[in-house]
């Protein structure tokens, strides 16, 4: 079995490249999708959000993750205070994924805060896909980010430069899908041949 990080800042277009390995016959697994589950209500992590941030973060019994973004964004101590929560319950549920994978695949894990996460991961293999700010920015744009919003973030995230020093790979997605997919693809070839010889 081959472990890769995928990552990239906001905008980079990890999703894209994400599906595209998944296509290729990869197990991809969205951090994100794990860190929205790990605070469900009824869970572990819902409860410790509610102790260390309040009702406020609250909307019809549910977390409301506008207005806790919002406040994280906006404070790097509420940020750190989260991902304190958070990142433990991420990497049990991502080592859950593992243990269930089968013992030959190639499983990418899609996680835009690996250098903030300090690598208190085990991977055989980074990926960053880097992308310029203001192509970043504009797609942002058209998801419905305002201009502060897409600023908080970019600040919140590390460079691309500080990614791409503890990177394998770099996919740059400046231009087409195509262009994108030819990059892709002759990374999943040497990912292969990287699982081979393991």
């Amino acid at each position: 079995m081959l472990i890769v990080a995928l990552t990239g800042g906001i905008g980079s277009g990890k999703s894209m490249v994400g599906d595209m390995f998944a296509d290729l016959g990869a197990v991809v697994v969205d951090s994100d999708q794990l860190a929205r589950e790990v605070v469900e209500r009824g869970s572990d992590g819902f409860d410790q959000v509610l102790a260390a941030f309040g009702d406020g973060v609250l909307k019809n019994g549910d977390l409301d993750r506008a207005s806790l973004a919002e406040l994280i964004f906006k404070d790097a101590k509420k940020r750190v205070q989260l991902e304190q929560i958070t990142h433990p319950l991420i990497r049990k549920a991502f080592t859950k994924v593992i243990e269930d994978a089968d013992a030959n695949s190639i499983v990418i894990n899609q996680i835009p805060l690996l250098v903030e996460s300090k690598n208190n991961y085990q991977f055989d293999h980074t990926i960053t896909v880097a992308a310029g700010e203001d192509v970043r920015s504009e797609r942002l744009q058209k998801k419905g980010f305002s201009s502060q919003q897409i600023q908080q973030r970019m600040q919140a995230q590390a460079s691309d430069s500080e990614r791409e020093a503890i990177s394998d790979t770099v996919i740059t997605n400046n231009k087409s899908e195509s262009e994108l997919r030819d990059q892709v693809e002759k990374i999943w070839e040497l990912l292969q041949i990287k699982n081979k010889a393991k």
